[in-house]
């Protein structure tokens, strides 16, 4: 039987030994992240009705201090979506440029081009 050229890749990707991501918590980090990115702007809101709805200022900077927390959530809610969201492509990147060098240093190896007079040094 033959085998085709993904069957091939799915089998030098095993022989890498890259985890499964779906066995890590990346999953959960970015639910997390993207749980932040929604509930900050929804804490600074409802913070802004807080210091809205009340005269004492002290009751004010409190909204305000809360206000910060939700901004501030939601920063690092972006950066865990962003983080954990590039990590699965990134990582397929990298095993398919490994697969792909690898792939070249099999062609050169069975053609036998000899890499120093494969380009002539200009000087």
């Amino acid at each position: 039987m033959t085998e085709t050229r993904a069957d091939r890749f799915a089998a030098d990707l095993a022989a890498l030994k890259i985890p499964d991501p779906a066995a890590g918590r990346g999953s959960l980090w970015l639910r997390l992240g993207a749980s932040l990115m929604i509930a900050g702007p929804g804490v600074a809101v409802l913070s802004y009705f807080l210091a809205h709805n009340t005269s004492d200022p002290l009751a004010q900077r409190d909204a305000l201090a809360l206000a910060l927390t939700g901004v501030a959530l939601s920063v690092v809610g972006a950066a865990l979506f962003v983080r954990y969201s590039l990590t699965g492509v990134l990582r397929f990147w990298m095993a398919r440029q490994s697969y792909d060098l690898d792939q070249l240093a099999q062609r050169l190896t069975e053609s036998r081009v000899p890499l120093d007079d494969a380009a002539p040094v200009a000087r």
